[in-house]
């Protein structure tokens, strides 16, 4: 029996995922995203932030092209893989709870996808991202055109897709595929330790607020302005009349709230 491709972990109310199959640098066939779809459809109900991280040197090189070569798959069951890919990742992305994706190596492909669908990405130096789809003769099909597209805009995935021009952190940072970079002069921490300190701040947000910016603010960005605002006003009068809501705002009525201030 094959070692399960993820490892699940729990720290105090943080969920902690490991892609394990660091031999093939955690490439994704149909039984991964079974897994990754089983663990986001039954969270636990404790949890309140999920940090993903990866064995091996690599996050995700993408589809594993050598299941998908064996299986020489008709339209039709490729088109159902990539269904299998959307469910399993509209769960991470619309789930209600955030999470934090720690990224080392390649982020290629679906592997990139799969990050695009986390709502906290942190690389280290390591960190390269692609989209060779045009090189290997294939098309994404895990969502990329959806929400990596969102993040980088449909003129640079194309440049991306077209060249397989190749990602190092700091570029990957500069169009919105990393929030940071670790391991630098600037920022020593290991992407590990930053994204369990971050999850650790966000574990203690109040939930239905947590939940509302992870499953709103994406979906809301893709309706027309006034449906979008109406969708907004619904959200804010849910949350801001939730059950913890008047014992934060006395906290800063009374001056014993932290206050918001630029970084010394």
């Amino acid at each position: 029996m094959s070692e399960p491709f993820l490892i699940t972990s729990e720290m105090d109310n943080i969920g902690i995922i490991t892609l394990n199959r660091a031999s093939k640098r955690n490439s994704l066939d149909e039984a991964a995203i079974a897994e990754i779809d089983d663990y986001f459809s039954n969270v636990p109900s404790h949890i309140r932030v999920i940090l993903m991280t990866a064995e091996g040197d690599h996050f995700c090189a993408g589809l594993d092209l050598k299941e998908h070569h064996d299986k020489e798959r008709s339209a039709v069951d490729f088109l159902r893989v990539c269904q299998g890919w959307h469910r399993a990742f509209d769960k991470i992305q619309h789930g209600g709870i955030p999470v934090i994706a720690c990224l080392q190596g390649a982020v290629v492909g679906g592997g990139l996808e799969l990050a695009s669908a986390a709502h906290v990405r942190i690389a280290d130096t390591s960190t390269f991202f692609a989209l060779p789809e045009g090189t290997r003769g294939i098309f994404t099909g895990g969502g990329a055109t959806v929400r990596t597209a969102k993040i980088i805009s449909a003129s640079r995935m194309v440049e991306l897709m077209l060249t397989g021009r190749v990602l190092n952190a700091q570029e990957g940072e500069r169009l919105g595929l990393a929030h940071y970079v670790c391991n630098t002069e600037d920022n020593p921490k290991t992407a590990y330790d930053l994204g369990l300190e971050l999850a650790r701040k966000i574990a203690t947000n109040a939930v239905l607020s947590n939940y509302a910016i992870v499953s709103s603010i994406n979906r809301i960005a893709d309706m027309a302005s006034t449906e979008g605002l109406f969708a907004e006003g619904l959200m804010a009068a849910v949350v801001q009349t939730g059950g913890d809501v008047q014992e934060r705002l006395s906290e800063f009525v009374n001056k014993k709230a932290h206050k918001v201030r630029p970084k010394s």
